[in-house]
C-alpha cells in the first residue's frame, strides 16, 4: 500500500521550536516525530510514502533519505500552500497505484495507536470512496465533528462547529480510493475538511467512519508535544521507533545525568545534554546539548538545543528556545516561551505569560 504524508505546515503553535525546524521533524522520544509515523505505517503494510512538503521542504529528505524503516520515500513540494486537499492532489502525482487502489493519508502532527489495517479492511469491505478514522474527545469544538448513521456511514462533516452534535471527531487518518484523489482539482487551494468531504457526502458517495478509541494525540501545541514525547518514552504508545526500552526516562548517547539528579516522568535527555547534581527534570524534553544546572527544576517543559537552565532556576510548562539561557534564580511558568538566543540574567523574580 502507498501513503501520502502531509507535512507542509509551519507549526506556528509550536514556535519558537519550529523557527528552524518543521514540526514533524522535532525530536520526539529520541527521534524525529515522523519516525514514529513511518514505523507504524510500515507495520500496517505501507511500503511507499509520498511526503507532501512545503515549509523547509529540503530538511525532510536530509533527515530520512530515500528509504527508511523499510519504506521507500518520495518527496513532492508545493510552491505555494494548497490546503489539505490541494496538497493530497499535488502529492498524488508521485503515486504508482491504479484508480481503485487504497491510499493511506496521514497528517504529520498526529500520534495514533489505532489499527490502520482494520481501517483499510473496512474501507475495502464497504467499497468506500473514503474511510475516516474517528475518535472521541471531551471537547469536540476544537476539531471536525463527524456524525455517522447506524451503518457507520458519515452523514455530515462539521469543521470546528461551536455546537457539535457528537463528540466523535475526525482523527486525521484517511483511506482514499485513488480515483477520488484524482478528482480533486489540481493546482488549486482545496480543503478536504471544508470542501471535499462535505461535497462527497452531499453527492451521496460512500464516506465511511472507522471509530476506534486507541491512543490518539494532536501534538500541535507545546503541552501536547511534551506529553506525546513522554507518553512514547513511558510506553503508553508503542510506535516501534523508540530507540530504547520504555521506562521513566530516555537518555541518549553522550548525555550526562548525575546520579544525584532526579529525571523521570518520560523525560528525554538529548544527545550530549547534561543534567547536573541536585537537578530535577520531570516529564520534559531536553534537546541535544541542553544543560540543566545543579539544583534547577524543569517540569513539563522543552529545553532547546544548546539552551541552559541556571542553578536553582525553575521552569514549569515553559518552552526554552535553542541556545537560550535562563540565569540562576529565575522562575518561569505557565506557558512562557523564550525565543532562541535570549539570555535572562540571574534574578529572584517569577516570570509567567502574565508578566
Amino acid at each position: 500500500m502507498e501513503a501520502i504524508l502531509l507535512v507542509g505546515g509551519q507549526g506556528t503553535r509550536l514556535r519558537p521550536l519550529t523557527i528552524s525546524t518543521p514540526k514533524p521533524l522535532l525530536p520526539t522520544a529520541g527521534v524525529p516525530f515522523l519516525a514514529h509515523q513511518l514505523a507504524r505505517a510500515r507495520a500496517a503494510g505501507v511500503t511507499r510514502i509520498v511526503f507532501a512538503t512545503s515549509y523547509r521542504a529540503e530538511m525532510f529528505a536530509a533527515s530520512f533519505g530515500e528509504h527508511c524503516y523499510d519504506v521507500d520515500l518520495v518527496y513532492v513540494t508545493e510552491d505555494e500552500p494548497l490546503g489539505t486537499g490541494g496538497a493530497i492532489r499535488n502529492a498524488a502525482a508521485a503515486l504508482t497505484g491504479g484508480p481503485d487502489e487504497p491510499v493511506l493519508v496521514l497528517n504529520g502532527d498526529i500520534l495514533s495507536g489505532h489499527d490502520v489495517a482494520a481501517q483499510v479492511a473496512l474501507h475495502e469491505k464497504t467499497d468506500a470512496a473514503v474511510t475516516l478514522h474517528l475518535t472521541e474527545v471531551d471537547d469536540p469544538t476544537r476539531f471536525g465533528c463527524v456524525p455517522t448513521d447506524e451503518h457507520g456511514r458519515v452523514t455530515a462533516f462539521l469543521e470546528k462547529t461551536p455546537h457539535p452534535v457528537t463528540n466523535r471527531i475526525n482523527a486525521g487518518c484517511y483511506i482514499f480510493r485513488r480515483s477520488v484523489i484524482d478528482a480533486i482539482p489540481a493546482d488549486e487551494v482545496v480543503s478536504v475538511e471544508r470542501e471535499t468531504f462535505p461535497g462527497m457526502i452531499a453527492a451521496g458517495e460512500t464516506v465511511m467512519g472507522y471509530p476506534e478509541q486507541a491512543y490518539w494525540l494532536d501534538v500541535g501545541t507545546p503541552e501536547a508535544f511534551v506529553r506525546g514525547s513522554c507518553d512514547v518514552v513511558l510506553g503508553k504508545l508503542d510506535t516501534g521507533a523508540l530507540p530504547a526500552q520504555p521506562g521513566p526516562r530516555l537518555v541518549l548517547d553522550r548525555a550526562s545525568v548525575s546520579q544525584h539528579a532526579k529525571v523521570f516522568g518520560g523525560t528525554t535527555v538529548g544527545t550530549a545534554a547534561v543534567v547536573e547534581e541536585g537537578a530535577t527534570v520531570e516529564g520534559s524534553v531536553l534537546f541535544d546539548d541542553a544543560v540543566v544546572a545543579n539544583g534547577a527544576t524543569v517540569r513539563n517543559s522543552v529545553v532547546g538545543r544548546g539552551a541552559r537552565v541556571g542553578s536553582g532556576a525553575v521552569l514549569d510548562s515553559v518552552i526554552l528556545g535553542d541556545a537560550a539561557i535562563v540565569g540562576p534564580g529565575n522562575e518561569l511558568c505557565c506557558g512562557l516561551r523564550i525565543w532562541p538566543g535570549i539570555q535572562l540574567p540571574p534574578t529572584a523574580v517569577r516570570f509567567s505569560t502574565d508578566t
